[in-house]
C-alpha cells in the first residue's frame, strides 16, 4: 500500500533566493536520476526506480512501479530538462512545456491551505503522487520567483542540473572550470578549424 506524501509548504516561507529550496533539491534529484560523471542511472528498470522513489522519500519501498511508470518517468525527466537547458539560454523547445502540460493534467495536485501556509499535495498516491510531487515543486519554485534559477549545464556531454547561486542568474554551466572550460576550447577548435580554410 502506497501513502500519498504532501508537498512541501508553497510560496509561503522567506530565504534567500540564492539558496536551494527543498522543492529545488527534489526537482534536482529527479532530472539528475541520469548515469550522470560515475553515478548509475537511477531509471534504468522498474526495481531502480522504486528504489530511488523509496529513498527520495516519494513512495514507500513496497510501491508498485510498472513499466509504463518507468517510461513516463523518463519523459518527465526529459521534458524538465529541455525546461532546464532553456532556463540557461537554450532555444524553448515547445515539445517540452506541452508535455509538461500535459503531466500536470495527468497527475494533479490540490490546494490545502491553512492558517499560515499552503501545501499542494498530491491527489494520488503511489507512482502518479510522486510525479506530481516533482510538478507541485516545480509550481512553487515559479511562485518563489526561482524557477529560473534551477537550470541544466549547457555543456551537451554532461547536461547536469543544478542551481545557479549566482546574483544576477548568469551561470550557463554546471562547473565554469570544467564544463565551462570544455566548452570554450571546443569553441576556439573550431575557429581554428573554420580560419584555417580547406
Amino acid at each position: 500500500m502506497s501513502t500519498v506524501v504532501p508537498a512541501a509548504p508553497a510560496a509561503t516561507t522567506g530565504g534567500s533566493p540564492l539558496t536551494p529550496s527543498p522543492a529545488a533539491e527534489l526537482v534536482l534529484a529527479f532530472v539528475n536520476t541520469r548515469a550522470l560523471r560515475g553515478e548509475r542511472e537511477r531509471l534504468a528498470d522498474t526495481e531502480s526506480f522504486r528504489d530511488w522513489l523509496a529513498a527520495a522519500g516519494l513512495a514507500d519501498s513496497g510501491v508498485r512501479v510498472t513499466a509504463t511508470d518507468l517510461a513516463a518517468a523518463r519523459e518527465l525527466r526529459e521534458a524538465l530538462i529541455g525546461v532546464l537547458l532553456s532556463h540557461a539560454g537554450a532555444p524553448v523547445r515547445d515539445e517540452d512545456v506541452d508535455r509538461l502540460r500535459r503531466f500536470g493534467e495527468l497527475y494533479p495536485v490540490r490546494p490545502v491551505v491553512g492558517v499560515l501556509d499552503a501545501a499542494l499535495c498530491p491527489v494520488a498516491g503511489g507512482t502518479a503522487g510522486a510525479f506530481a510531487r516533482v510538478l507541485a515543486s516545480a509550481a512553487e519554485l515559479a511562485l518563489r520567483g526561482t524557477w529560473s534559477r534551477v537550470k541544466a549545464c549547457r555543456n551537451p556531454p554532461c547536461e547536469l542540473g543544478y542551481y545557479d547561486r549566482s546574483r544576477n542568474q548568469a551561470a550557463v554551466y554546471c562547473d565554469a572550470r570544467t564544463c565551462g572550460a570544455q566548452m570554450a576550447t571546443r569553441a576556439y577548435r573550431a575557429r581554428a578549424r573554420a580560419n584555417s580554410g580547406p
